[in-house]
């Protein structure tokens, strides 16, 4: 069950997903918080303006935390983000050893709405968190946000619709 704080960090995700989608990027969004509560960074997809597909939102946090945090300070931070972590930046995530992962939806969903719309399917096959980094406390979907993330990836896939 993700409490009230946790709702207000998805919500944040939702809107810097649709930053992201208006700045014509994939519509995701991250923030990180630490162990007290504390939003210590955020960021949205930039991996059209920065032309590197590695330039996702929780791929960049990770690298944020490692470079600005204890390792006990890490473990104790929670990554709110609007979609479920690629393959990439949950090995990031574990690597770097962050705390819990609470998305907002799930590469699944993801992945069936893309197909949905017609878009072509990502490069990099949808493979759980728990998959990639076991020892990460993961939450999510959250049902709440579901409509709401469906919408801003429709018009990912289909700007002009």
């Amino acid at each position: 069950m993700i409490d009230e704080a946790g709702m207000r960090h998805l919500e944040r995700c939702a809107e810097l997903a649709e930053q992201a989608l208006d700045a014509g990027e994939e519509p995701f969004g991250s923030v990180l918080v630490g162990g007290d509560g504390t939003v210590l960074a955020e960021d949205h997809n930039r991996t059209v303006s920065k032309g590197d597909q590695t330039a996702h939102p929780e791929f960049e946090l990770a690298r944020w935390a490692a470079a600005n945090m204890t390792a006990a300070e890490r473990a104790a931070a929670t990554v709110y983000t609007s979609g479920e972590h690629c393959p990439m930046c949950s090995a990031a995530h574990g690597w770097v050893g962050l705390g819990r992962i609470v998305y907002a939806v799930s590469s699944a969903q993801l992945a069936a709405w893309r197909a949905e719309f017609g878009a072509a399917p990502g490069p990099v096959r949808e493979i759980p968190v728990q998959d990639v980094a076991p020892d990460v406390i993961v939450e999510g979907p959250v049902p709440e946000f579901g409509d709401r993330m469906r919408e801003l990836h429709r018009r990912c896939s289909a700007p002009d619709a």
